[in-house]
């Protein structure tokens, strides 16, 4: 500004000395006479102009080495030139080469060669926002932990990188399990970018995780806002985390909240077995067994389940075992073929002491579909039935080697659980678990689990027309029974004994 101002200057001064200079000429005459000290120079008007012009090309030339001059000195000082921009231009051209090699070094899964390209692009563009993410991950990428968290923090102190140091922080203390600060991290993370649907699962299942139901709904809530989660989805979650919440409310002793958050939860999702059972229950202390009859039998409609059974015995809890057969002949026909509406009126039958009728109920299910249930259940009405105890034998050695049957298994690990929850224990998993069969697996044993019916009998189907005859002594009744109910057993609905969950 200042320096504009002075060639201003310098021109008005120099179109004022021509135009006294042209004035002195005109009057003096066709010649000029220049003076210095006792040194006389007489020069022609030709003379004259020519000596004017060299004056003006001296002048300008000067004025150029003084800009010179200047913009070195503020070259020297640091301020933006000409040259100091192409400088500036050149460092960042090498500075981006450089990142552009350490991304493809990263994409290459070589971290040690991106960590050391990020450290020299750092060096020409003064940038971290984008170099100390290079080094964090590849940090990550080869063990350093270390040098990742550094490069984390050193994102935390600007407002447009601190998501991501954040979240990077974040996902270091959920590998060393430390979930408590993760939560936090996750929280501060999901202030920051609620939409993330990154963040928006971790929060949730670490939510879960620690009992903040009414966070978790809330979280789930935006993740349907947000188009992260089906509408249907959500609601079965959602009816996840109300049964859940019930839970926790009933262990507190207040059981009028969770008489109430069951039933929402029933209403979520009806096909949620864990919430019909509770909305059941709940329903049965308010007095109101029809409503209970009909939430349990549109349960079992969906997905017959030895839960639902339990609760649907609660409702008349005091009905002799023949009355039970007949209620419960109302609940299974919905679903008269499947395998677990077949059992139970086996089993139904057995505590009637109706052994044929728990023949007929159970069919050809343990040849069919055979599981340690049905086989029990078909050792149970040969014993009732009078059969030899080596046939009841045979049918415990199938049922020995035999798979469990349906359970709760989670689909992401496949770890069993004994009953339902929302968060697998093994692997954390949120509304993972399915009510299904496992493979099946044989028992190891020294002779192999296909030589258990030659050493202990056959059932009566598999015996040879002439049995062999019986060298061992007769086992008496009550031993026969225990080996009965030693067995993976069924879950036998009686009015004389309270009902149990099933296994």
């Amino acid at each position: 500004m200042l320096w504009s101002l002075v060639k201003i200057l310098l021109f008005v001064a120099v179109v004022a000395g021509l135009t006294i200079g042209a004035g002195l000429i005109m009057e003096t005459g066709p010649g000029v006479t220049i003076a210095v000290g006792t040194v006389e120079f007489s020069l022609g008007p030709l003379q004259a102009v020519l000596v004017a012009l060299a004056l003006l090309a001296a002048l300008w030339i000067i004025f150029k080495l003084v800009g010179l001059l200047l913009a070195f000195i503020r070259f020297l000082l640091g301020d933006e030139t000409a040259l100091s921009r192409y400088f500036a231009k050149n460092r960042e051209r090498k500075g981006y080469r450089l990142m552009e090699e350490a991304l493809m070094a990263l994409a290459a899964g070589e971290g040690k060669e991106a960590m050391s390209k990020a450290a020299k692009a750092q060096k020409y563009l003064q940038n971290p926002k984008v170099t100390k993410v290079i080094t964090a991950e590849a940090a990550e990428m080869i063990g350093e932990r270390a040098k990742a968290e550094e490069a984390y923090k050193t994102l935390l102190k600007d407002d447009k990188t601190r998501f991501v140091g954040i979240r990077g922080i974040m996902k270091q203390r959920l590998a060393d399990g430390d979930t408590d600060t993760a939560l936090k991290l996750a929280q501060q993370a999901y202030a920051l970018k609620p939409r993330h649907e990154e963040v928006q699962d971790t929060l949730l299942k670490l939510q879960a995780e620690h009992h903040d139901w009414a966070g978790a709904r809330k979280t789930l809530g935006t993740k349907l806002k947000t188009g992260n989660l089906p509408r249907d989805v959500h609601r079965r979650r959602d009816a996840v985390l109300a049964v859940s919440e019930a839970k926790d409310i009933l262990d507190t002793g207040k059981s009028i909240e969770a008489r109430e958050a069951a039933i929402e939860a029933n209403k979520l999702s009806p096909d949620l077995i864990p919430a019909a059972v509770m909305a059941a229950r709940a329903l049965i202390e308010k007095g109101k067994q029809r409503q209970a009859t009909r939430v349990l039998k549109k349960t079992w409609e969906v997905n017959p389940h030895p839960e639902l059974a339990v609760a649907f015995a609660e409702i008349q809890p005091e009905e002799d075992p023949k009355a039970r057969v007949k209620r419960f002949a109302d609940l299974t026909k919905q679903q008269a073929d499947h395998p677990e509406s077949k059992m139970l009126m086996a089993e139904l039958n057995i505590a009637a002491e109706d052994f044929p009728a728990a023949r007929r109920a159970i069919g050809d299910l343990a040849s069919t579909h055979p599981t340690a249930r049905s086989l029990s259940i078909m050792a149970a009405v040969e014993r009732g039935e009078g059969a030899d105890d080596a046939v009841v034998r045979g049918w415990l050695a199938r049922a020995v080697t035999a798979p469990r049957g349906p359970q709760w298994v989670c689909d992401k690990c496949h770890n069993t659980e004994p009953a339902w929850v929302p968060v697998c224990s093994t692997c954390g998993g949120f509304d993972t678990l399915a009510w299904r069969e496992l493979p099946k697996t044989e028992l190891t044993m020294p002779t192999g689990s296909e030589m258990l019916p030659l050493i202990v009998g056959k059932p009566a189907a598999e015996e040879q027309p002439v049995a062999p005859e019986i060298t061992e002594p007769v086992t008496s009744d009550e031993e026969v029974v225990a080996e009965v109910t030693s067995a993976e057993e069924p879950v036998i609905v009686d009015a004389d004994t309270p009902p149990r969950e099933a296994r």
